[in-house]
């Protein structure tokens, strides 16, 4: 799909007018991790994303679906390990230890999965 350019004149020089698409969406800390790694491990995705100018689209599209596959890893982890809000108000140490190793553990998967792509490979 070929778009039509638009030049501006710029003293005696027409320069390209090309413009980024609006994106007003954060790309957060997934999107940065991803970023890190497409850049290393992925260049031409990389470059192909920049050029294109859907990078910043991409990644804060991945940052989204890294946080929801996150927060929908602990809360099914937290109902096959029994962690409740009962627990929670009788021994909130237990819950909270408990808890602090459910997100380590999501949060290991999801780098895994999504930000190092180690499942596609």
């Amino acid at each position: 799909m070929m778009q039509e350019l638009n030049y501006i004149c710029c003293g005696d020089y027409y320069i390209p007018d090309i413009r980024l698409p609006e994106e007003s969406r954060p790309i957060g800390r997934w999107g940065r991790m991803h970023r890190d790694y497409i850049k290393e491990h992925r260049p031409i995705l990389f470059n192909d994303l920049c050029l294109s100018g859907n990078l910043w689209t991409y990644l804060a599209d991945f940052n989204e679906q890294a946080q929801n596959r996150l927060e929908l890893i602990i809360e099914q982890t937290k109902v096959s390990e029994g962690v409740t809000e009962n627990m929670k108000q009788n021994d909130r140490m237990a819950w909270v230890g408990a808890m602090n190793s459910i997100r380590n553990r999501a949060e290991e998967i999801v780098l895994r999965e999504m930000i190092y792509e180690e499942g596609s490979i």
